[in-house]
């Protein structure tokens, strides 16, 4: 008789073994070279524009955000993604790559209620989360401020 004990030891033969120091490997350089972007990104807009480094922060974001939603839009993040796993999920851009991709699943349902409205089903928690623990953060920091 099979049982789920059984059953779990005789799978796992079949399984196939995953590569972690290959898969680390993989997302460290894709994601280390989205950052290396980032920082070229802020070279080009402080020797270009005259930006100091803090206020290049801003574009540089904007065009990182500008550049994934691009590729996911002509199907390259995707296979970045596939490729480098965690790598591709660098904040910024791994971000903008999943309310792309929302966006771009939900087209055929209308501009209001299938873009609009699922677009922002991911970045409703990821907001939300954000807020929260900003705030507990922050609370924390406050009180031992106040008592140290």
């Amino acid at each position: 008789m099979i049982t789920k004990e059984n059953y779990k030891n005789d799978i796992k033969n079949y399984q196939p073994k995953p590569k972690l120091l290959k898969n680390c490997i993989k997302a460290f350089v894709v994601g280390g070279l989205i950052c290396l972007i980032g920082q070229g990104l802020t070279v080009f807009y402080t020797e270009v524009f005259g930006f100091s480094e803090k206020a290049a922060g801003n574009p540089v974001v904007t065009t990182l955000i500008l550049l994934s939603a691009l590729l996911t839009g002509f199907g390259v993040y995707d296979k970045i993604g596939q490729f480098a796993g965690a790598g591709s999920a660098v904040p910024v851009t791994g971000f903008a790559n999943s309310i792309t991709s929302a966006a771009l699943e939900h087209k055929s349902e209308g501009l209001v209620l299938g873009v609009a409205s699922n677009m922002f089903k991911l970045a409703g928690s990821v907001i939300v989360f954000g807020t929260v623990s900003a705030y507990i953060v922050g609370m924390i920091r406050y009180l031992i401020e106040q008592f140290l």
